[in-house]
């Protein structure tokens, strides 16, 4: 099977439908779907369900949806960053499902298991467990919670072998790794794709079953959440 696309509006085509459910890898801009974000934008499908830790900052990462307004609904751990993202929820105008970051994770994790769900302790006593089934397990309550099954998943990779075996690297091996599994289509993007048999298969973070599209989106430019910065000393 070919894998390799052209670029980001190729290997989405024929994928994108107005209310589906994306999964989307990354954490912040670490390891974010930058090339396949920009061409969900560009295509104007609307009344979308993200499930992603955040929705990165303004303007930048999914945070380019939600200036569109084609973001209905996020399943995500953290709003802090983006002014929209916070202005759209507290004006009524983004529906929110917060979750955890562990139990965002193994949602995704255990959709792409075909576990439908599990229970956590994570949540017990909050918020997070309105509306949700308790079960007591040797006297501790628990939390059932649903695993995440998308219609569409998009990842960021470091390095692809041409078959679409995937590395991650570092931080952006977090959420992009249960973020592949979960989708009915997987489409990634990474920064080098090489022969296959080039990667030591000890090393593959994702294997190629999971992918099913694959765009080479270098090059990218390192972006920065936070400026951080100190006088210099003087002697």
């Amino acid at each position: 099977m070919q894998k390799i696309y052209p670029d980001a509006q190729a290997a989405l085509d024929g994928l994108l439908f107005d209310g589906m459910t994306i999964a989307a890898g990354g954490f912040g801009l670490c390891g974010i779907p930058e090339r396949l974000i920009d061409a969900i934008v560009a295509s104007g499908v609307k009344d979308l369900t993200i499930a992603s830790n955040n929705a990165g900052i303004d303007n930048e990462g999914l945070g380019k949806l939600l200036r569109t307004r084609q973001v209905k609904k996020m399943i995500s751990s953290y709003v802090g960053e983006n002014k929209e993202f916070e202005r759209q929820y507290l004006a009524g105008e983004l529906e929110v499902e917060f979750c955890p970051q562990g139990t965002l994770a193994e949602r995704m994790r255990a959709g792409g298991a075909g576990i439908p769900g599990f229970y956590t302790k994570t949540g017990v006593g909050t918020q997070v467990a309105e509306g949700k089934e308790i079960k007591d397990f040797d006297g501790e309550d628990y939390i059932l919670e649903r695993g995440i099954r998308a219609d569409l998943s998009i990842i960021k990779g470091w390095k692809a072998d041409e078959s679409g075996n995937l590395m991650f690297r570092k931080t952006a091996r977090n959420f992009n790794q249960p973020a592949a599994t979960c989708g009915k289509i997987c489409v990634a993007e990474v920064e080098e794709i090489v022969p296959v048999g080039s990667l030591d298969p000890d090393c593959i973070h994702v294997p190629s079953i999971y992918v099913k599209r694959l765009i080479l989106g270098a090059p990218y430019d390192k972006k920065i959440e936070f400026t951080t910065t100190r006088e210099r000393e003087t002697a």
